[in-house]
């Protein structure tokens, strides 16, 4: 019988790796209560340990949406304006 493998998702490796981090629990009792090998979990972990300097490396996500949002924002008005004088010009011209 065939099975098919899981496809974890990256908020799903992170909680675990965090959950090990926290070291509770053994690895074991982790592996067993989240259905996951102890060595992917330790494999999660080591990747959380060495990629975390990248986190504050980099800017917030969050930072880069207000910027974008009020990019976008200011867009908008400037088409709505553009929209407007359209139909101005064009009720002048009869069409």
């Amino acid at each position: 019988m065939k099975t098919s493998r899981r496809k974890l998702t990256g908020a799903f490796k992170a909680h675990v790796a965090i959950e090990a981090l926290k070291e509770r629990e053994t690895l074991g009792e982790l592996s067993t209560r989240l259905a996951v090998h102890s060595t992917m979990i330790s494999k999660w972990k080591q990747a959380v340990i060495e990629r975390s300097s990248e986190i504050f490396s980099t800017k917030a996500p969050e930072e880069n949406f207000e910027a974008e949002k009020q990019r976008l924002y200011s867009k908008i008005g400037q088409l709505e304006m553009e929209i407007d004088w359209l139909k101005k010009i064009s009720r002048r011209a009869g069409l």
